[in-house]
């Protein structure tokens, strides 16, 4: 259809030299997947069955790949304030359990992933070096959690938690957004990027405990 010319505009114009811009091709995928991003490490924050360091390298695999500006910058962003902000959640109901006559569910589900063993490693560790150990329970796989006890039984306020935790959050994203680029780089498809930072990530973390029951088999 030919649209009739309008005072100061050459006849002839179509409709779809009129039409309004298409959306661009990845849109929708940002406009779902950081959201979805965030939620899901937010959820793995707070109830530690969600893989987070595998959603954060695989997240950093499609970035990568898409090569888009400032993908990577908000995968980071959005992994960092995800976990920052349901570590701090779940420390302040920690902090609640303990103050509580029976406790809470959250403190015990703490407990429960906290062994004696990995508690009296992180009150000597957090003794010595404080926000030092925050960074690194991070990093290693099961450490977060023992810390974070150790931290509740040491009576930290919330606010020397959230100084403490905020670099921990940051080196934590960053870590495991460079696995995913590492993984993205040796694979043109990005679903083998994503099948490898996933099978890395794993890897890192049961690599500790298998460690651990060898030496205690070999031990024994």
């Amino acid at each position: 259809m030919i649209l009739p010319a309008a005072p100061g505009q050459a006849a002839g114009v179509s409709l779809s030299s009129v039409a309004l811009p298409a959306v661009a091709p990845g849109f929708t995928q940002q406009a779902v997947g950081y959201p979805s991003l965030f939620l899901l490490v937010l959820i793995g924050a707070l109830v530690p069955v969600v893989p987070t360091g595998a959603l954060v390298s695989s997240a950093a695999v499609v970035a990568f790949h898409r090569a888009a500006p400032f993908s990577m910058a908000l995968v980071f962003v959005t992994a960092s304030l995800a976990a920052f902000l349901g570590d701090v959640a779940l420390y302040w109901l920690g902090r609640r359990g303990m103050t509580s006559k029976n406790g809470s569910r959250w403190l015990e589900a703490i407990r429960e992933r906290a062994p004696e063993d990995r508690l009296a490693w992180a009150q000597r560790k957090l003794a010595d070096h404080e926000v030092a150990v925050l960074v690194l329970s991070r990093l290693i796989p099961a450490g977060r959690l023992p810390v974070m006890l150790a931290c509740l039984v040491a009576k930290w306020p919330v606010r020397r938690f959230v100084r403490g935790n905020l670099p921990a959050c940051l080196a934590w994203a960053a870590t495991y957004q460079l696995i995913g680029v590492l993984g993205g780089s040796l694979f043109a498809e990005p679903w083998q990027g994503v099948l490898a930072a996933i099978v890395l990530t794993v890897l890192i973390s049961v690599a500790p405990g298998l460690w651990r029951r060898m030496r205690g088999t070999a031990a024994g």
